[in-house]
């Protein structure tokens, strides 16, 4: 009788725990399910920072100076687009490492991280030239936009959904995509996949997988490219860009709440 009895208990124990479980999920999905602009916490990272700017443009110019403007373009754009809470991770520039800049969007309780950054190239596609007087290591074989998720992140599904709706709204703006970093050679192969969209995937990075949230990878356009270079420079680019971002975050957040 007694291990009937303990067994009958731990079996109402089990059962129990998973009908607690199905219903926490249950939960979960109609939070996750009703995404409300006004409620949604997006985190906005400006890539690098002052002291490791990252890549160095055609004309000598700091990706993190592009970075940071694009960011507040981001932030600005979506705020008009009704989500009042969105706000950047590191507005001073504290130079954070990759995973404390996911650990802030993490605390923050953030529903999305987006990272902005500008993009290079491999060493062996630079040539020199003379810009301002002064010679500078360039590339002009790339042009484009590549946005890029983890399929480490925890919500790697819904972070692969956002980077394709990003993706879109870019391409639909007119912005060409630039797949060279799809390139069998080192320091490049990551996977393309959706070339319409412009999407990779790359699990190694940090912000993106140490992220609780979806969080998603903007490569604007290509800095190295002197052409590019100017037109990402204006503020027209800039409003152009972040507008496609605040479109798709709505467009996602639309089909969440459906």
């Amino acid at each position: 009788m007694g291990a009937t009895t303990s067994f009958c208990r731990l079996r109402r124990v089990c059962l129990t725990l998973v009908i607690t479980a199905i219903l926490l999920a249950g939960l979960s999905g109609v939070a996750r399910a009703g995404c409300k602009p006004a409620e949604l916490v997006v985190a906005i990272d400006a890539g690098h920072g002052p002291k490791s700017p990252g890549a160095t443009s055609a004309s000598g110019q700091p990706e993190y100076a592009f970075n940071k403007r694009l960011a507040a373009a981001v932030k600005d754009a979506l705020i008009q687009a009704g989500f009042a809470k969105a706000f950047l991770i590191d507005p001073v520039g504290k130079d954070l490492p990759p995973a404390s800049r996911a650990a802030r969007a993490n605390a923050a309780k953030a529903g999305l991280l987006i990272s902005i950054h500008h993009d290079s190239a491999q060493p062996q596609f630079f040539t020199t030239a003379v810009i301002d007087g002064t010679t500078r290591r360039v590339c002009d074989r790339f042009a484009g936009y590549g946005v890029f998720y983890s399929g480490r992140n925890k919500q790697a599904a819904s972070s692969l959904e956002l980077a394709k709706a990003i993706g879109r709204e870019l391409a639909a703006s007119g912005l060409p995509f630039s797949p060279h970093h799809a390139a069998d050679i080192p320091g490049e192969g990551r996977p393309i996949v959706d070339p319409i969209a412009g999407v990779y995937r790359y699990d190694g990075l940090a912000v993106l997988h140490a992220a609780n949230m979806p969080a998603v990878l903007v490569e604007a356009g290509v800095i190295v490219n002197p052409a590019e270079e100017h037109a990402l420079a204006t503020e027209a680019r800039q409003t152009q860009t972040a507008r496609a971002i605040a479109r798709a975050v709505s467009a996602w957040c639309r089909e969440r709440g459906k």
